[in-house]
């Protein structure tokens, strides 16, 4: 159950129609969930998440993107590149700490095999992985995820609404104490020609203390207090689409603005959390082969009033799919028996 459907509204623009990132035409995500005993005490309680910008051949078919690092207590791939350049060309996949190389692994064979040209006839291709730590939950030491799922969470992705919570990627995080995992929403905003244009995002939420969530702020009473433990400083990364045509330099000034979102929730990007934005646009679209030796691009002008629209909407729909995957997540058992509440159970 989303948090609204739980009687609580976050901030003032209209979602798209699934309040989900793929609510941005094009936009498809995937998951690969494990979720089983490997001995007595260990436990593969983690999983893969994908994220594809648009549904055509994105390394012919790159986007404008952008990241921004508000805490970097973090491991990726990919985003050396991706901010220099300014563009995506590959799945943007999330998963646990040490399962970075074997998604990335998986990521580039899958692409490889789509793309015989990478690595012969052109250049090579820029992968862009993001993790949590979910080692609370999940036997992380035994690396239970391999390259394969990384291509089944590819193969996965569909344009309909994606599943929250303990799913995917997001299977053994914990926010707040709490069961987190994936959460995700989006918004509406138009121009003043009433051209709509929509802004989504999914994020990874395994951050912050119990002591940091603002219960009285988002549910009063109604929730009851659990045997919640503490777990080590988790992280978050935020996945921050839209078709809105902008520049990347205009797309990691709208990142920064989730930085707002997560804030809102309580968390004070603590010392030991990797708080990570990354941002990309399929309304302006790069090919890989340029025919041409110049090229033109249209995007929203700098001054235009619709951006400080865009900038409250990245702020609110980061806090909503946040809620979202504490309201969606389910109570979970992992590693040596440890259990992790639903914040609603």
């Amino acid at each position: 159950m989303k948090i609204r459907e739980r009687g609580l509204i976050i901030g003032q623009y209209p979602t798209g129609k699934h309040n989900c990132l793929t609510d941005v035409p094009g936009v498809k995500v995937g998951h690969i969930t494990l979720h089983k005993k490997i001995s007595e005490e260990e436990h593969a309680c983690t999983g893969v998440t994908a994220i594809l910008p648009h549904e055509g051949n994105l390394f012919l078919e790159k986007v404008v993107a952008a990241s921004y690092v508000i805490n970097g207590f973090g491991k990726t791939t990919g985003l050396v590149q991706l901010d220099e350049l300014g563009l995506l060309e590959s799945p943007i996949m999330l998963s646990n700490t040490f399962a970075v190389p074997a998604v990335t692994h998986g990521t580039i064979e899958y692409m490889l095999k789509n793309n015989r040209e990478i690595g012969d006839t052109t250049g090579t291709i820029n992968i862009v992985t993001g993790e949590c730590n979910d080692g609370y939950l999940n036997s992380i030491r035994e690396l239970p995820i391999k390259p394969e799922h990384a291509i089944e969470a590819i193969e996965n992705a569909v344009h309909t609404p994606c599943e929250e919570g303990a799913v995917g990627a997001g299977k053994g995080m914990v926010c707040f104490g709490y069961k987190g995992g994936i959460g995700t929403s989006s918004r509406i905003v138009a121009d003043n020609n009433q051209r709509s244009y929509h802004l989504g995002c999914l994020v990874l939420s395994n951050f912050g203390g119990k002591v940091e969530f603002p219960f009285d702020k988002y549910m009063g009473s109604s929730v009851k207090d659990k045997d919640v433990k503490e777990t080590p400083d988790g992280s978050i990364m935020i996945i921050l689409g839209t078709d809105i045509p902008l520049t990347d330099r205009q797309l990691k000034r709208i990142a920064k603005r989730c930085g707002i979102g997560l804030g809102r929730t309580g968390s004070n990007y603590s010392h030991g959390s990797g708080d990570i934005v990354i941002a990309f646009s399929n309304g302006l679209k790069i090919p890989h082969h340029y025919k041409e030796d110049f090229s033109q691009q249209t995007v929203i002008r700098e001054n235009h009033p619709i951006m400080n629209e865009i900038f409250s909407a990245a702020a609110e729909v980061t806090e909503e799919a946040i809620l979202n995957s504490l309201s969606q997540a389910e109570t979970t058992t992992g590693r040596k028996g440890r259990t992790v509440y639903s914040l609603f159970s």
